[in-house]
């Protein structure tokens, strides 16, 4: 199965200042993660946010957060549990007008059309993106988890949380992977543009 842009969001768990130092391969991450949110945000797939704590950890390092819709700042180590389900799904809505008379497509809820694959990137993959992506699972939702975006303290505790998070279910692709299946052609008018923000990439 290919990722699908038109059913994606993109959420990036806690790329605080702060934590950069501390993360192995802290800058090779980074990297990864302003691509996949510049060329999300070029190609029109929302984009979410997460800060850990802020007022201890610090602010989204500026570059990416500025790509995002909305930050969520949060205390529980899962997104999920400070309401980021609700951003990705929102509420159903009734169908406005009178509901017999409108073609069943437009029955359907607002629920059941939201986009459904979320991709995930972030740190610490052994904490916050691994109980995010875990509760988005236990909630229905396809979870892609970019792995050369995730970073942690120790590769050891990140690739743990990526043996687990592949146990329970998630798809791990790497960013390319991601760009190149949103793109799916070389004839999609971003592709250009897209590839030079790829050949960049450290």
């Amino acid at each position: 199965m290919l990722l699908d842009i038109a059913d994606s969001q993109l959420v990036l768990i806690d790329f605080q200042l702060q934590l950069k130092p501390a993360i192995h391969d802290g800058e090779f991450v980074w990297q990864r993660a302003l691509a996949l949110a510049q060329s999300a945000q070029h190609l029109q797939v929302p984009v979410w946010g997460t800060e850990q704590n802020p007022s201890a950890l610090g602010p989204s390092s500026p570059e990416i957060k500025q790509r995002c819709t909305r930050v969520l700042s949060k205390m529980h180590f899962s997104a999920v549990e400070e309401g980021l389900g609700e951003w990705l799904r929102p509420p159903a809505q009734a169908p406005k007008g009178n509901a017999r008379s409108l073609p069943r497509h437009l029955q359907k809820n607002q629920e059941e059309n939201a986009p459904a694959s979320i991709v995930l990137a972030g740190c610490e993959t052994h904490v916050c993106l691994m109980q995010t992506a875990l509760n988005l699972l236990e909630d229905e939702f396809d979870v892609w988890i970019v792995t050369d975006a995730c970073g942690s303290r120790s590769e050891r505790d990140r690739d743990a949380a990526l043996d687990r998070l592949a146990g329970a279910g998630a798809e791990l692709v790497t960013t390319e992977m991601v760009l190149f299946e949103w793109l799916r052609t070389a004839e999609h008018p971003e592709f250009k543009q897209i590839l030079s923000w790829i050949k960049a990439l450290p």
